[in-house]
């Protein structure tokens, strides 16, 4: 099978020691960079420059830090989010206690149930639509977006019962795909069918990364990069996840899926999908959509799809909406996709609520990582405002510092008042305030989850 991309540096941080990384950063003679174990790259390694290396072990550090302390890490979410689920099912801690006291029946979640909510269900416990947002209405499509990718989130029967029951929709899937580059699931995404817009949509939200999900941070963290010919630069751990193929095939236009394989890859089994799903609904659309790490996987299906030439699927596409959504290629990438969504009419919205520290990473140096198309911001107060780039681009700005503190406590009062303002639909849980007090130390963690997401596209302008 022929390979499409001309040039790649993968890397496979669970090789590295810490000793190899000062090596490579400090040392780097030749001999040091020939003996190097921990990066596949079709050039030799000692072209790499400083930057680039510089870039390697921060990404392989990081990712180390991930593979020592990942399995804790999710440890301490799977408890923490059963523990919530325990006081949510039980009328929260006072009612536990009473109900412990006299005996009475403690209800014991179950992770696979229609009720079990995540942690980022439970930072944001909205799962209803706005009523007051109509299929006609110009920011439906954004808030149904945004509601569809704080779905995706949760496990399958609680998606497919707020699909069904709340959103009165059809569910057409909840997939687990699989990584060539790791063991397991690693990419989840969700379908379902809105029959109250005209024309009927087709939306797939991919879920971003869960907070206390090693697999998802690990991907972020590969700053690794992939050269598709004639593409451009990009991110190779969202490609990875997204279904690329070992190093030696790359994107082939088609591969070999058994129907059912629980090792299907997200590009692939999706893009089927969808040619069945399209082609018994004449005339239905279909909408990408993703917060974080699902909002690269958003924009970067569509980047497939363009190097494939899809051109069918493409021209069915109503729009591509990410939240919070990380940068994902250079220049040359961002020129490329200008140019096909031009082509094909595609329509891009990336969204950025204020501080949000996630699109402003990886760090843009000029050449490695940059985003492209506008930047749709929104203030603290949910005003939207059209950038070519995001303020405070890169986040560690010494003269951000004290206004990035300042929003962040305003944020913190905020959360008391935006109730008395906008209603009940707009309180906000004690976790997510907790949140924001984390946000008074590190400003821009708790601006990326959802609940300022959720907020802006139904407070903000009919845009």
């Amino acid at each position: 099978m022929t390979t499409d991309h001309s040039d790649y540096v993968l890397l496979k941080a669970e090789e590295a020691s810490f000793r190899d990384l000062v090596r490579f950063l400090l040392f780097p003679s030749k001999s040091t960079l020939r003996a190097i174990t921990f990066i596949e790259s079709s050039k030799p390694v000692e072209h790499v420059d400083i930057w680039q290396r510089w870039y390697i072990c921060v990404s392989t550090f990081l990712q180390k830090l991930i593979i020592i302390f990942g399995t804790p890490m999710a440890l301490s979410g799977e408890l923490l989010e059963w523990w919530l689920n325990l006081l949510s099912s039980n009328g929260g801690v006072f009612k536990l206690w009473l109900k412990i006291i006299k005996g009475d029946k403690v209800v014991v979640p179950k992770k696979s149930s229609a009720t079990f909510a995540s942690v980022v269900g439970h930072l944001d416990q909205r799962v209803t639509l706005d009523k007051n947002i109509k299929p006609t209405d110009k920011k439906y499509k954004k808030s149904l977006s945004m509601m569809a990718c704080k779905l995706s989130y949760e496990n399958e029967a609680f998606v497919q019962t707020i699909v069904k029951n709340q959103w009165e929709m059809e569910n057409l899937g909840f997939y687990q795909f699989h990584n060539a580059y790791v063991e397991g699931a690693s990419t989840q995404a969700i379908m379902f069918k809105d029959t109250s817009s005209n024309p009927n949509l087709i939306m797939v939200a991919f879920t971003g990364t869960k907070p206390f999900d090693p697999f998802g941070w690990q991907t972020d963290l590969d700053l690794s990069l992939l050269t598709l010919e004639g593409v451009g630069n990009i991110h190779s751990g969202f490609m990875k996840a997204l279904g690329l193929q070992k190093a030696d095939e790359g994107w082939p236009k088609e591969i070999k899926q058994a129907i059912g394989d629980q090792r299907q890859f997200a590009y692939y089994a999706i893009r089927q999908r969808l040619r069945e799903i399209l082609k018994k609904n004449e005339g239905a659309k279909f909408i990408l959509t993703g917060h974080s790490l699902g909002g690269a996987l958003a924009i970067l299906f569509v980047t497939v799809l363009a190097k494939h030439e899809e051109a069918w699927l493409l021209e069915r596409l109503a729009g591509v909406y990410t939240f919070g959504q990380p940068r994902v290629g250079n220049k040359q990438l961002g020129e490329y996709m200008k140019e096909k969504m031009k082509k094909y009419d595609v329509k891009y919205f990336r969204y950025v609520y204020s501080n949000d520290l996630v699109p402003r990473v990886p760090y843009d140096n000029g050449h490695s990582f940059q985003h492209f198309q506008t930047c749709r911001y929104y203030s603290s107060c949910y005003q939207e405002l059209w950038f070519e780039k995001e303020p405070n681009e890169n986040y560690f700005s010494l003269l951000w510092a004290i206004p990035k503190y300042l929003n962040a406590f305003w944020e913190l009062i905020r959360s008391f008042i935006i109730p008395c303002i906008w209603g009940p639909d707009y309180s906000e849980t004690l976790l997510m305030r907790m949140f924001r007090v984390i946000g008074l130390i590190i400003p821009g963690v708790p601006a990326h989850l959802t609940q300022d997401y959720v907020n802006a596209t139904r407070l903000g302008p009919k845009m």
